[in-house]
């Protein structure tokens, strides 16, 4: 379970007995996968010349994207991470990563291939 985030506002020590940090709530909601415009690529850059699959555009919170990285990791039986907004899959896994999310409700007309 992650920790609470604080908003301090730089305040490093406070005298009033009444203080109390804020929470920060996580500002994205989980989307319905119904809902989801996923663009799946292509792409060799920067990857010493291998190639992966990229999921960009997913609507939700990070730890949702993290989740949807370890599904198709294991539907697809490779490797792949989750870095700057963009699921990466290794490998031209771009039909597999299709009929996976075809099978969980996405749907086909939100994507953008």
């Amino acid at each position: 379970m992650p920790k609470p985030i604080y908003k301090s506002s730089g305040i490093v020590y406070s005298t009033n007995p009444d203080f109390k940090l804020q929470k920060v709530e996580e500002e994205l909601l989980s989307v319905d996968p119904s809902q989801q415009a996923i663009k799946i690529k292509l792409q060799k850059k920067h990857r010493a010349g291998k190639v992966v699959t990229l999921l960009e555009g997913y609507m939700g919170s990070n730890g949702d994207k993290v989740n949807l990285c370890k599904k198709l990791k294991t539907f697809c039986g490779t490797g792949g991470s989750f870095k700057d907004g963009e699921i990466i899959i290794q490998g031209d896994q771009r039909d597999k990563v299709l009929s996976w999310l075809l099978q969980n409700g996405y749907d086909r007309s939100k994507k953008v291939i």
